[in-house]
């Protein structure tokens, strides 16, 4: 699993919500977690495609909800506490 946390940079769209789930799941990594600090939102990809082009799931919560990460991680996590990060 790899967890990225949004900078307010003026790439970020490109590089945190596009680049990044493409190049992670092309190296096989399981769960990429995304925390998006301007959107207020916690996306997972999962099941990286073995054809290549990124993640054949996505599921996206607002900070305060719980989420489920799914095997090998395999645990809720509660994004409550999130909601202290956001501008």
């Amino acid at each position: 699993m790899t967890v990225e946390i949004t900078s307010y940079d003026r790439d970020t769209d490109r590089r945190d919500r596009k680049e990044k789930p493409v190049a992670y799941a092309d190296a096989g990594i399981p769960v990429y977690l995304l925390v998006d600090r301007e959107a207020g939102a916690v996306t997972v990809f999962s099941a990286p495609d073995p054809e290549g082009g990124g993640y054949r799931d996505s599921h996206t919560v607002k900070f305060g909800e719980v989420v489920m990460l799914p095997d090998p991680v395999g645990i809720e996590l509660d994004t409550e506490v999130l909601t202290h990060y956001v501008r």
